[in-house]
C-alpha cells in the first residue's frame, strides 16, 4: 500500500502518477494538515508524532510525503526509523509565458527515495 500523505488526492492525479504508486498497492490518501506558521518546533514534533502513528497504524509498503517543510521533514525521520520507504513525487515544471500572464504545470515523472 502507498500511503499519499500530501494536499494532492490521488483521484486527482495522472495516469503516470497513478500506474507508479499502484505498483505499491492501493493508494490511501491521509491528507496533509494545514501548519500554523506561528507555532513552534515544539508543536511540529507533536503534530510529526501524531500523523506518523496515524500512518505506520496504516501499515504502508511506501510513503508519498510532501508539503510543509518542517513537518515533512519529523515526518519522514520518523517513517525512515521504521523502515519506511519515504518518496516525493519528481516532476517536470513547465512554464509558459504570455505577456504579463504565466501558466506553471507540472508533469510528474518518477518518485525519488528521501
Amino acid at each position: 500500500m502507498l500511503v499519499n500523505f500530501t494536499n494532492h488526492p490521488s483521484s486527482q492525479w495522472g495516469e503516470r502518477q497513478l500506474r507508479e504508486a499502484e505498483k505499491y498497492g492501493d493508494i490511501v490518501d491521509v491528507p496533509f494538515p494545514d501548519v500554523d506558521p506561528e507555532e513552534d518546533e515544539a508543536y511540529i514534533g507533536v503534530l510529526a508524532s501524531e500523523y506518523a502513528e496515524r500512518i505506520l497504524n496504516l501499515v504502508p509498503d511506501a510513503v508519498l510525503c510532501q508539503g510543509e517543510f518542517c513537518l515533512v521533514y519529523r515526518v519522514v525521520s520518523l517513517l525512515k526509523e521504521k523502515n519506511i520507504a519515504v518518496l516525493a513525487a519528481c516532476s517536470e515544471r513547465c512554464v509558459i509565458q504570455n505577456g504579463d500572464r504565466k501558466e506553471v504545470t507540472f508533469s510528474f515523472r518518477r518518485f525519488r527515495r528521501y
